[in-house]
């Protein structure tokens, strides 16, 4: 058994896992709200220094899992951990954001190109150390054919709700 707290929420135009963009690169200018609960809001002290933001989540949306998925850019099933599926065994997602702003006495941290759907529970949040946290050398697996042949991941692009939030 593993206990796990959560320590706030996202607030985002998503409500819809359709509606979403699959990757915080399909959505770098939509802005998001991490609210974090009182007994965390401590520990948001020097966060301001940081640019950019890792998120560890859970997909409270997701039910169940395969371990071969079909990926939404086509082809073969994958395995699942060779994707970033959302149904996975252990329903803990990981994305990056660009912070914008701190407001430690309200709990809220604003953030650009977030992907998560609204209401989505957050584990924890660390911050991108460019030099600790870029691998540019890092392949891309069983992506690199289609790389190469010219054929660039299609990321869908997110759903743009009404201003009114309807």
């Amino acid at each position: 058994m593993v206990e796990l707290r959560i320590i706030g929420h996202a607030r985002t135009p998503w409500r819809r896992r359709e509606d979403a963009p699959h990757q915080p690169t399909a959505a770098t200018d939509t802005i998001g709200v991490l609210e974090i609960a009182p007994e965390f809001r401590p520990a948001l002290a020097d966060l301001e220094t940081f640019a950019r933001l890792w998120l560890v989540f859970f997909f409270h949306r997701s039910r169940g899992w395969a371990p071969r998925v079909k990926p939404p850019r086509g082809g073969a099933k994958r395995g699942v951990f060779a994707t970033r599926a959302p149904n996975r065994p252990s329903q803990i997602g990981l994305t990056n954001v660009a912070l914008e702003g701190v407001d430690r006495r309200r709990g809220e941290l604003r953030v650009r190109g977030i992907d998560l759907l609204d209401g989505t529970p957050l584990l924890d949040i660390k911050p991108y150390l460019p030099t600790i946290d870029a691998w540019p050398d890092a392949g891309h697996g069983w992506l690199e054919p289609y790389l190469a042949a010219g054929i660039v991941p299609r990321l869908r692009k997110a759903y743009r709700p009404p201003r009114d939030g309807r």
